[in-house]
């Protein structure tokens, strides 16, 4: 045997140590509770839902940031004046809502802002305890 061939036959028997066979796949979840734990944890399902589910009220909450301060300045600029504002309704609101500092809607929005705090603790419970139980 040549010198090259030597060599190469140990550089062979030096990659079969360093390749790692591959591990056996994990046996199939048992019980309702567990396929359902593995479906959460395989698809992260639940990273998902808090992302859709925050990024629906932070979409409410530009929203009111939009239509209760931005709008009526723009509406005062333009010469729309404040008939536009909560007074103009047809829709019933509740009082607090038509709290107002000049043409601003204060109290809608610090009730959305209000709505997305209580949302995102909430979500932030649930991933808590998700992952004290290792559902991720």
């Amino acid at each position: 045997m040549s010198s090259d061939q030597e060599v190469l036959a140990e550089l062979r028997k030096i990659r079969e140590l360093l390749t790692k066979p591959t591990p056996p796949a994990p046996p199939a979840p048992k019980g309702l509770l567990a396929e359902f734990k593995a479906f959460i944890s395989q698809y992260k399902v639940l990273g998902l839902a808090v992302g859709f589910i925050l990024a629906l009220y932070l979409g409410q909450l530009v929203q009111g940031l939009v239509n209760d301060f931005i709008m009526p300045v723009i509406s005062l600029a333009t010469g729309g004046g404040p008939t536009a504002l909560c007074g103009g309704s047809t829709v019933p609101v509740p009082a607090w809502q038509c709290l107002t500092a000049g043409p601003f809607l204060y109290g809608q929005f610090l009730g959305t802002l209000l709505t997305f705090i209580i949302v995102a603790f909430v979500i932030f419970l649930i991933v808590k305890i998700a992952k004290r139980y290792k559902i991720d």
